[in-house]
Formats: C-alpha cells, sequence, structure tokens
C-alpha cells in the first residue's frame, strides 16, 4: 500500500464515505484502487462502520465510473483534481 498522511488518509475516506465521488476519481487523486480503498476503510473505521459502508456501497452505480449515467451532470471545483 502506497504510504499517505494522515491528511490523505481522512481525504480519502471523506471521499468513499459519499455517494457520488467515484473510486476511480480516489485512485486519480491517490494512486490506489478499489481494493486499497477497502483495506483503508477496514483498517480505520470501527467494525460495525465498516460493515454498514460496505452495506451501503454494495452494487451502488455512482461508486464507479463505467456504470454512471453520463447524462448526469457533475459539479467538479476548481480544487478538485
Amino acid at each position: 500500500m502506497i504510504k499517505l498522511s494522515k491528511y490523505e488518509i481522512d481525504r480519502v475516506i471523506s471521499m468513499a464515505m459519499e455517494d457520488r465521488t467515484p473510486f476511480d476519481s480516489i485512485k486519480q487523486q491517490f494512486n490506489i484502487n478499489h481494493g486499497e480503498i477497502i483495506k483503508l476503510m477496514c483498517k480505520q473505521l470501527s467494525e460495525k462502520s465498516f460493515k454498514k459502508w460496505r452495506k451501503r456501497m454494495n452494487g451502488r452505480k455512482t461508486k464507479h465510473k463505467k456504470n454512471f449515467d453520463k447524462s448526469f451532470y457533475r459539479f467538479k471545483s476548481k480544487n478538485q483534481k
């Protein structure tokens, strides 16, 4: 796993928790893949929180760009890579 600062770990967790932020965006910004995100979340969250997050993310189309509806407009901040 890639070494991340405390700030980067917090940012990855907050992005992973957001319903509409695709895992691909996290990979692009932090160079960690889907499996590494899951491992990070498991390590950083309590067991109960991790299980709730995994249940919520299971099958969510908006977390994977390939499944995302292209007609849906997404705002992108100028500060976001």
